[in-house]
């Protein structure tokens, strides 16, 4: 099974960082974020890699070659201008031969996914998407009223829990089908695309790590903790 990673964002959330560096290039720990990406996969015995470049994709390429320093053999797919998460996925369709992994080169994730693969074949999907339980709560209180403007109840901060998409997908290449070529597109619009024709899209609540790395905020608290462990080890 082939891994494909998605590494040609812009990143503008995390500028000045990414005036350089390409998002996934950024470090956590001794090591950018796409490279534990990598050392997961190859952990869960996907060595067969594709990363989808495009922003400042050289330097990328350059670091990782063709993977053969890790331990794994790693194709490239190149767009020449930004193309949406769904966009850049369909870039590899000519790099992609049947069943594979699609993840986002900018989050940390931990999870079983020999499961995960193993409930996709069963559901006989066309894609799953993995989701972990999150919970947040609300800055403000919420006050309830009545008809006549009544205050009924004052729930203060409010705690709202449910399943979120941490950017990982189980997928079959006819999945490709429902991203046009070479336009800008977002995953969930590829996704609403095959449920809306009937397809067999299942999703996958599993326990796990999930590390979003999003804005400059939590990038510093990414950073701060895989230096914390690093410290532990060194």
């Amino acid at each position: 099974m082939r891994g494909v990673i998605l590494a040609g964002g812009l990143g503008t959330r995390l500028r000045p960082y990414t005036l350089f560096l390409p998002k996934p290039m950024l470090p956590l720990g001794d090591r950018p974020i796409i490279e534990h990406l990598i050392e997961w996969l190859k952990k869960n015995g996907i060595t067969d890699l594709t990363i989808c470049v495009g922003y400042l994709r050289k330097i990328i390429e350059e670091y990782f070659e063709d993977g053969k320093e890790l331990g794994v053999s790693i194709t490239y797919a190149r767009a020449n201008r930004p193309l949406g998460t769904a966009g850049q996925l369909r870039s590899a369709e000519s790099l992609i031969k049947d069943r594979f992994v699609c993840l986002y080169g900018d989050s940390i994730i931990d999870f079983n996914l020999k499961d995960a693969i193993r409930f996709h074949e069963k559901k006989k999907a066309l894609a799953t998407m993995i989701l972990m339980e999150y919970k947040t709560n609300l800055k403000y209180g919420f006050i309830d009223l009545d008809g006549e403007g009544r205050v009924k109840e004052w729930n203060e901060k409010p705690e709202y829990r449910g399943l979120i998409n941490v950017g990982c997908y189980i997928m079959e290449k006819k999945f490709l089908k429902y991203i046009p070529e070479g336009k800008m597109y977002g995953m969930d619009v590829a996704f609403r695309n095959a449920i809306d024709a009937g397809e067999r899209i299942y999703g996958y609540p599993t326990k796990g790590v999930f590390i979003d790395i999003g804005d400059r905020k939590s990038y510093a608290s990414a950073y701060e903790k895989y230096l914390s462990e690093l410290g532990k080890i060194l």
